[in-house]
């Protein structure tokens, strides 16, 4: 197997500028045939734009990026002739039929006229569409117009997929749905790179990567991610009102950093049972209610929240 085929993304010091702003700051990554891997991060952390740069729709300022064995700067319409891509507005036309969108992307994709009737059915029964061909993608529920765009984005069996905030404004079920169908591509051997915003999605990947302000935090799989040593133990707290706990929160000793999670607040803390033992009274004494307060394990939220901290905390401000 060719390394172009075992590792079909590389990216060495990607950096992309707009003017004076940095989107992109020295990132780098190599990602091997069948991998999951997700880009985690918040709006604005840089996720599309490193898309973007892979994909060749645009020009890195600094440093390469390798796709299917092509150089993107080089040739970025070599390198789109293997991937399939497919952003968050699901890149469809509404005022075409499922069926018409099928064929145009077909012909956009130079899919041979042999195959083509087969990779439209695929496609179709893929989408959970059959019998639908003929409807306007106008009147599809958001859930199968994502599938759809999906099955438009790999009508021409690329090795590799590109998915830009797929799941963006879709439904919790339809969300699960879409991804069991990128597992099954990928356990065809396709390497699929997705970005998204949702934290609990990175459970689905194979490896994550943590985004935030242009720069590459952290990268490696769920269960690692949520290993690392936060410097503490996490607590869980639910209390009334949360604003007044806060701020007793940050005068209280051993506690090294409060986050809002919902309607609660996570607490790291030095020791567990120690904080479990004072917090209470503490925050009793300023007229905070405490409800609920007990020790938890990380999740990929709470590893985001404080090596992003920690990388603003050393780094400053980008220009």
């Amino acid at each position: 197997m060719t390394a172009a085929l075992e590792t079909p993304i590389i990216a060495q010091d990607l950096v992309k500028r707009f003017g004076r702003f940095t989107a992109v700051d020295h990132v780098s990554l190599r990602i091997a045939r069948g991998e999951i891997v997700g880009f985690l991060g918040p709006n604005g952390a840089g996720k599309s734009t490193v898309i973007r740069m892979l994909c060749g729709l645009l020009r890195p300022t600094e440093g390469r990026a390798v796709v299917a064995g092509i150089d993107v700067a080089h040739d970025p319409e070599g390198v789109r002739e293997h991937i399939g891509y497919m952003s968050q507005k699901f890149s469809l036309y509404t005022d075409l039929t499922v069926g018409e969108n099928l064929r145009f992307f077909g012909g956009i994709y130079r899919v041979p006229h042999a195959l083509l009737a087969e990779r439209i059915r695929f496609s179709v029964e893929m989408a959970g569409l059959t019998g639908r061909e003929d409807h306007l993608v106008s009147t599809l529920a958001g859930g199968w117009k994502q599938r759809l765009a999906l099955g438009c984005a790999i009508l021409h069996r690329p090795p590799i997929l590109f998915l830009d905030e797929p799941t963006s404004g879709v439904d919790p079920e339809s969300r699960r749905r879409f991804w069991d169908l990128i597992h099954a591509l990928a356990a065809e051997g396709i390497t699929v790179l997705v970005t998204t915003h949702y934290m609990d999605e990175a459970e689905y990947c194979h490896r994550v990567a943590l985004i935030d302000r242009g720069r590459l935090i952290d990268m490696a799989s769920p269960g690692a991610l949520k290993k690392r040593k936060l410097g503490g133990d996490l607590l869980v707290l639910e209390c009334d009102p949360i604003g007044a706990a806060v701020t007793a929160l940050q005068e209280a000793p051993g506690v090294g950093d409060v986050a809002v999670f919902g309607n609660a607040l996570h607490l790291l803390v030095e020791d567990a049972t120690a904080a479990l033992s004072t917090l209470p009274d503490h925050l009793a004494r300023r007229g905070v209610a405490v409800a609920r307060i007990e020790r938890i394990e990380p999740t990929i939220e709470d590893v985001f929240v404080q090596l992003v901290g920690t990388s603003s905390a050393g780094q400053g401000t980008r220009p």
